[in-house]
């Protein structure tokens, strides 16, 4: 898998499982991402919001506009069964990746 598709694929099992709980604005999708990951990642919203629209174009997610705790108005996504079966894949293959980098990124001391 080329670079950039693994880049991709990171992102949409992120943004996948920020939404397996209940569904979340792009603010809230961002939030859930940082603080999951103890702030060592932070998506930017121009990544974001292309990647929720192919999803949604795809069918992993779909979106609704709702009212905010703040009382904003903005658009929330849930992920769909499709989606779901996606996070499986990808969650598979970003393992795998990991699993296959580790031993050359992470070698163990002696």
């Amino acid at each position: 898998m080329p670079a950039t598709d693994r880049l991709y694929g990171t992102l949409d099992a992120l943004v996948l499982k920020s939404l397996t709980l209940e569904p979340r604005h792009g603010f809230g999708i961002l939030r859930w991402i940082a603080e999951r990951t103890n702030d060592a990642v932070h998506v930017e919203e121009g990544s974001l919001y292309p990647a929720l629209y192919r999803m949604e174009r795809d069918g992993w997610v779909e979106s609704e506009w709702d009212v905010t705790e703040q009382g904003r108005r903005a658009k929330f996504y849930r992920v769909t069964a499709k989606g779901r079966r996606r996070l499986t894949v990808e969650t598979r293959d970003l393992a795998a990746f990991i699993r296959a980098i580790a031993p050359v990124l992470l070698p163990a001391e002696s």
